[in-house]
């Protein structure tokens, strides 16, 4: 029985479980294959992470804080991941370790529209924003990166492209000419508000942006709220969610994902 799981610290509160368990079930895999939840801390990682072939496992789901560690352990990285710095897809073989990035296109497309010729603001540094910036650079967008220890904006920006920015009054002037604003940072992901963390004006969003947050809860989160009253297209974790796991789980099975399906699991 081929096993999955998504592989975290903290990640009880991953809604990839119910998704790719819906779908292997309307697949017809759900007595053949199961997807679970490890959370394991940093300094486990590596060496947990190498015995789970011999526990049954054909792959795996990885997120914060171990993106960047996933590709490092990789024995096959693909260009992609390896261009971005960070994977969150790992497949078990017996030549070893494969490691993908499927944040990239997931966040795509979640998109309402493409990115091409936007001004874009990406909030945050780790491996979530490492894709994100990636993507966006090249599909043509003008990307500025924000992270509250702005040196791992410079760093990110000088090993991938775009620019830093920085906040010296608490919020970024000019917030409404961002043609989309992406959070991936943390803020906001243990019930805090947001606004107290980020760079923006709660009062700050435009009609005709696109907001993205990635952090996801059972209602939808003041970032996102504050910019549909604005008018702004919002975008939550949940879609972003679903979107990369469907490419996931295409590598690991060859089959093509039932969207829908994945999509009311996660928002169970």
């Amino acid at each position: 029985m081929p096993r999955l799981a998504v592989i975290g610290h903290p990640v009880a509160h991953s809604r990839s479980p119910a998704m790719q368990s819906a779908a292997l079930a309307a697949l017809g895999l759900g007595e053949e294959w199961s997807y679970g939840a490890l959370d394991l801390a940093p300094e486990e990682f590596e060496a947990r992470v190498r015995a789970l072939p011999e526990e049954g496992f054909a792959g795996a789901n990885v997120t914060v804080p171990h993106k960047q560690a996933a590709l490092a352990l990789a024995d096959a990285p693909s260009e992609v991941a390896r261009e971005i710095g960070a994977a969150n897809t790992l497949v078990f073989a017996a030549d070893g370790i494969g490691a993908h990035n499927t944040d990239a296109d997931g966040f795509l497309r979640s998109l309402p529209r493409s990115p091409a010729g936007s001004r874009a603001l990406v909030l945050g540094a780790g491996g979530a924003a490492r894709a994100i910036v990636w993507a966006l650079l090249r599909e043509g967008a003008e990307v500025e990166v924000w992270n509250r220890t702005g040196e791992r904006a410079t760093a990110l920006c000088a090993e991938l492209g775009g620019v830093a920015v920085a906040d010296p009054d608490g919020t970024l002037t000019g917030q409404e000419d961002y043609g989309l604003i992406v959070n991936t940072s943390a803020a906001g992901l243990h019930g805090e508000d947001p606004f107290t963390q980020l760079p923006l004006d709660r009062d700050g969003f435009a009609a005709g942006q696109a907001v993205v947050d990635m952090v996801y809860g059972k209602e939808p989160s003041p970032l996102l709220v504050a910019a549909e009253v604005a008018g702004a297209d919002t975008v939550d974790g949940v879609e972003v969610l679903v979107q990369q796991g469907a490419l996931s789980l295409r590598i690991w099975t060859g089959l093509e994902p039932p969207l829908d399906i994945m999509r009311a699991a996660a928002r169970g």
